[in-house]
């Protein structure tokens, strides 16, 4: 799976699960291998129109995202 591929996924959950749009997503650490690990990035997003910034961890499973924490930036 390619950092790309990761990031896709990482959107893709923070749309379905939170309903927010990425504005902008940019990977600070990929400790992802063989489709398990935890990719971390900074990244803007926009709800309803208001933009805010956060440190995101995914963790990844089998090469799905099933968790994330986050951290105001």
């Amino acid at each position: 799976m390619t950092e790309q591929q990761m990031k896709d996924k990482a959107i893709r959950y923070l749309k379905s699960q939170y309903g927010e749009d990425t504005v902008c997503m940019d990977v600070t650490g990929n400790g992802v291998e063989n489709g398990n690990g935890v990719l971390a990035v900074d990244c803007t997003v926009s709800v309803g129109g208001a933009h805010s910034d956060w440190s995101k961890k995914f963790t990844f499973r089998n090469g799905d995202v099933t968790n994330m924490t986050w951290r105001r930036r």
